[in-house]
């Protein structure tokens, strides 16, 4: 077995299995392309649980591109697995797609509306595009394609002649419970966990028919219906003929298998044939593919029957999701790729895939997590820059925001994603407003068209306009709230007045953010820019007690954007007029 290089302080998770990956392509493979793998089935949309199936080898794919080798990342389109279940939520698709369950993905009609000639290429297109945006190179296999071409046909013919040997190494496993075994060696996946395992290549446990014939690997579609629904009823190894009968329609046809193409090796036995034909080295698996008896085990054994040897294969944790809104969950199951790049930059979601190591699960965040992730991404890309960053951080880092082929697409002036946010919320489309409140940011160097503020800014309205429901969606007041204006003793007032009189002089970003804090310091007879160390705690719950004050005046409710990005927003003149100055 290969040995995985030694962590050390200046290495991180690629690093180290680039190590392993190059050190074990050149003992099988000297000077050739390194070869990594994911698989990956059209038979819905493509989940962000799925995407750890391409980052994992991406990763350290371009590591190894970064250190001057060749390198191939093999994207394997399971489209010529079976065609499942219908997807819940998905737009075009009726009850009527119940009718094509059994035929290959690429026989089933594509949802109504859409421009691809099959459902396969519909969901391919998608995460296609996804991924250019992420940077990931790759090259693209149609197992359709390489099917029906006749390309694995001699490996076809090799897996029916010693279909008896692998009988023989799945029968080892037919006696225990996976699923037993599972529990007790990780915890039980959870709904949104077995929903991402649907999208991988890997989801279908089979592992073969046993009928009149006894065990075959193999599984023709139907000549009629084109279902899989089939048994084989006969075969001869010397002529390669093969009677099948298909349940489903009542169709039986005699072919030779030599000739045959419309049809494929079950998973288990497909999985490992492929590692040996395509050289393999690396490919990840999810933990629903690790337990006793499930298809990455035992093709550790069946890929020796092909005279190849089973790559490098980290398990892989699920990803979950925090505060899926309730307009996207309808969809079913958890969100794409392309869902998530409408609400983040590229660089921020690789980074979420690079800074953990593959058996480590995460959060994509939907909710108000984005921001706080946005934060951190700021608070490192700061780091970086002055060259503080910690080893592990700076690795994770670079493999965010470029890749072996240059820089990824930037924000020219990333400004916090959530004063974006709150702008795009406040101005509720309205660019010029928008650009108005951004330019005034920061007047020692003003920002002076959207397009600086881009792709970040658009992220950050997208997330407002489909994420945060309407409820909470901030809306200026149209006149002062004289009710409560009028209720308010002389302390309340006066802080008002402070405030209002502050405004010219601290009209920045900045400013206000010290003008707000200070006001209630100032009123309990301390300098605005005492330090909390300096203060009691009372001036706390001083503050806390302004604040809502100041929310309920401006937008009617207890909490809302950063007071300093609200007052910004909605104008000097106009927050006096609704503070009652």
């Amino acid at each position: 077995m290969p040995i995985v290089a030694q962590s050390t302080e200046t290495t991180d998770w690629v690093s180290r299995f680039a190590d392993e990956v190059i050190a074990e392509s050149e003992r099988r493979a000297p000077g050739k392309p390194v070869v990594v793998a994911s698989g990956l089935s059209p038979s819905g949309p493509i989940h962000l649980g799925n995407l750890r199936e391409v980052m994992t080898p991406h990763l350290v794919a371009d590591e190894v591109r970064r250190r001057g080798h060749q390198v191939r990342h093999l994207i394997s389109w399971d489209d010529y697995d079976r065609y499942r279940k219908v997807p819940a939520g998905i737009d075009g698709v009726d009850d009527t797609w119940h009718e094509h369950i059994g035929k290959p993905l690429t026989s089933v009609p594509a949802p109504k509306g859409s421009a691809f000639p099959n459902w396969a290429e519909h969901f391919k297109a998608a995460m296609t595009e996804a991924l250019a945006e992420l940077g990931v190179e790759f090259d693209g296999i149609s197992q359709t394609a390489q099917y029906t071409a006749g390309v694995y046909r001699d490996q076809v013919l090799h897996a029916v002649r010693h279909r008896a040997d692998i009988d023989a190494i799945l029968g080892q496993y037919r006696t225990k419970k996976p699923a037993a075994a599972a529990k007790k060696s990780q915890k039980p996946l959870d709904e949104a966990e077995l929903e991402a395992a649907e999208g991988s290549g890997a989801a279908a446990e089979d592992d073969g028919s046993s009928g009149t014939v006894g065990y075959f690997p193999y599984k023709p579609y139907c000549g009629n219906c084109e279902k899989d629904l089939t048994t084989v009823t006969a075969y001869d190894d010397d002529s390669t003929e093969l009677t099948y009968a298909c349940t489903a329609c009542g169709y039986s046809e005699t072919v030779r298998l030599s000739e045959f193409d419309r049809g494929k090796l079950v998973w288990k036995v497909d999985w490992p044939m492929r590692w040996a034909y395509e050289g393999v080295v690396f490919e990840p698996s999810g933990v629903d593919h690790s337990s006793p008896g499930s298809s990455f085990q035992v093709g550790g054994q069946i890929v020796g029957i092909f005279g190849g040897e089973q790559p490098i294969g980290p398990m892989y944790a699920f990803v979950g999701i925090s505060g899926m809104a309730k307009m996207s969950s309808s969809r079913g199951g958890v969100p794409t790729p392309a869902d998530a790049l409408k609400i983040m930059e590229p660089q921020l979601l690789r980074w979420l895939y690079a800074r953990r190591r593959p058996n480590q699960s995460f959060k994509i965040a939907f909710d108000q997590e984005i921001q706080r992730l946005y934060d951190e991404w700021d608070r490192l890309d700061a780091k970086v820059a002055d060259g503080s960053a910690l080893p592990g951080d700076l690795a994770a880092h670079s493999r965010a925001v470029r890749t072996a082929s240059g820089a990824l697409p930037g924000t020219p002036r990333p400004l916090p994603y959530r004063t974006l946010a709150s702008v795009a919320d406040i101005t509720a489309g309205h660019e010029d407003q928008a650009l108005r409140i951004l330019s005034e940011l920061d007047p020692a160097d003003p920002l002076t068209s959207l397009a600086e503020a881009r792709p970040r800014y658009d992220k950050a309205e997208a997330w407002i306009n489909t994420q945060v429901p309407a409820d909470q969606r901030t809306i200026v007041r149209a006149t002062p709230d004289a009710e409560l204006l009028g209720s308010l003793d002389e302390e309340g007032r006066a802080s008002l007045r402070l405030l209002a009189d502050g405004l010219a002089e601290h009209w920045s970003l900045d400013g206000l953010t010290h003008l707000v804090y200070g006001v209630p310091k100032v009123r309990a007879g301390f300098a605005a820019d005492a330090t909390p160390k300096e203060l009691p705690p009372e001036i706390k719950t001083a503050q806390r007690t302004f604040f809502a004050l100041l929310y309920h005046l401006l937008v009617g409710r207890d909490t809302g954007p950063r007071l300093p990005t609200l007052l910004l927003a909605v104008g000097q003149e106009r927050v006096r007029a609704l503070l009652g100055e």
